[in-house]
C-alpha cells in the first residue's frame, strides 16, 4: 500500500514507479550528474522493480530500482534524492523499502556505494566486499599498447553466440542475466563484441548509450590479453566520450587504459547484506555493466 508521510519540509508520498514517473526519474539523474538516459530507466523498470517518494506536487523526491538476477540475490541501485530534499532521511527510507521487499522474498542484497552513500549502506548493514573504479575517456584516440595476440580472433557477436557467452557469464556474475545482456547487446551493437580462441568464445563485451557518455561493460574475458583486445576493437568503432568500470584488481587493465588516454572518475565499492560474500567470481570480471546494473 502507498505511504503518506507529513514532514516540516514536505508531504510526500511512498509508490512504487512506473512509465509515468520517467520524466522526474531523469531529473533526479541529472541532478546528480548520473549517466543513466530513459532507456536506461526503462530498461531497468522492465527488469526490475522501482519504488519512489513523491512531493504534494508530484514531483518525484526519491527513487531506488532493484533488479533480482535468480533466486539468490537482487541488485540494488539508483538511490537517488532531489537536492532540495537531501537530509531529510528519505534515502535511507527508500533503502529500508528494498532491502524489506528483498527480505520478504528471500533475496541477499547487492549494490555499488560511491564514497558519498557508502556510510548510510553501512548502517543499514551491507559490507564491503570489492571494489573498482570508474574510468573516463573525453575524446577518442588510436589504441596503443597492446599486440594483436596470435590465434585471437575478435568479431561483432552474433545469435549463434549466446549459449558460449551465458556459459562465461554465469560463474562470473553469479546468476543469470540472460535479458540483460541480449538488452545490452541491442542498446550499443558497436560494442557487442568476442574474442574466440579456435572455436571457444574467451571473452565479451558490450556497451550502451548514456546521457553523457557511452558505457562499456560488462567485460567478461579469461585473460589480459583478451580484455585489452576486445576493448581495442571497441575504441575504434565506439565514440567519445566514454566511461569504463574497471576492476581493482586487474591493475594491469587499469594501466592499460590509463596509457589510452582514461582518467579516473570515481571509486566504488561492491557491499552485501544477506550473503557471507558478493556473488560471482571477479576474476574474469574486467568491467562491471555499470553501479546500477552489476
Amino acid at each position: 500500500m502507498p505511504v503518506t508521510e507529513n514532514t516540516d519540509k514536505a508531504v510526500v508520498h511512498e509508490h512504487e514507479l512506473g512509465e509515468q514517473h520517467l520524466a522526474g526519474a531523469m531529473a533526479l539523474s541529472r541532478a546528480a550528474n548520473w549517466n543513466q538516459n530513459e532507456a536506461d530507466w526503462r530498461m531497468m523498470l522492465r527488469l526490475g522493480r522501482g519504488f519512489g517518494l513523491s512531493a504534494a506536487d508530484g514531483s518525484l523526491v526519491a527513487s531506488i530500482v532493484v533488479l533480482p538476477y535468480g533466486d539468490a540475490f537482487a541488485w540494488m541501485s539508483m538511490v537517488l534524492v532531489s537536492p532540495q530534499h537531501r537530509r531529510l532521511g528519505y534515502a535511507s527510507r527508500m533503502l529500508r523499502r528494498a532491502l524489506a521487499y528483498l527480505q520478504s522474498r528471500g533475496l541477499a542484497a547487492v549494490l555499488d556505494a560511491t564514497p558519498a552513500g557508502h556510510e548510510v549502506y553501512v548502517q543499514e548493514g551491507l559490507r564491503d566486499c570489492w571494489g573498482f573504479q570508474r574510468y573516463s575517456l573525453p575524446e577518442a584516440r588510436p589504441a596503443s599498447g597492446w599486440q594483436d595476440v596470435s590465434g585471437l580472433n575478435l568479431r561483432q557477436l552474433a545469435d549463434g553466440d549466446w549459449a558460449q557467452i551465458l556459459e562465461l557469464d554465469l560463474p562470473a556474475f553469479g546468476a543469470s542475466r540472460e535479458a540483460l545482456l541480449r538488452a545490452l547487446a541491442a542498446r550499443l551493437p558497436e560494442a557487442a563484441l568476442v574474442a574466440e580462441r579456435g572455436e571457444r568464445i574467451c571473452g565479451f563485451l558490450l556497451g550502451r548509450d548514456g546521457r553523457e557518455a557511452h558505457q562499456l561493460g560488462p567485460l567478461i574475458a579469461a585473460d589480459l590479453p583478451a580484455a585489452q583486445a576486445l576493448l581495442a576493437h571497441a575504441l575504434e568503432r565506439v565514440p567519445a566520450p566514454l566511461y569504463m568500470d574497471i576492476v581493482d584488481r586487474h591493475t594491469g587493465l587499469c594501466s592499460w587504459a590509463l596509457l589510452q588516454g582514461f582518467s579516473v572518475q570515481r571509486p566504488f565499492t561492491r557491499m552485501v547484506r544477506g550473503a557471507e560474500r558478493a556473488p560471482g567470481a571477479n576474476e574474469t570480471v574486467m568491467l562491471v555493466a555499470g553501479p546500477e546494473l552489476g
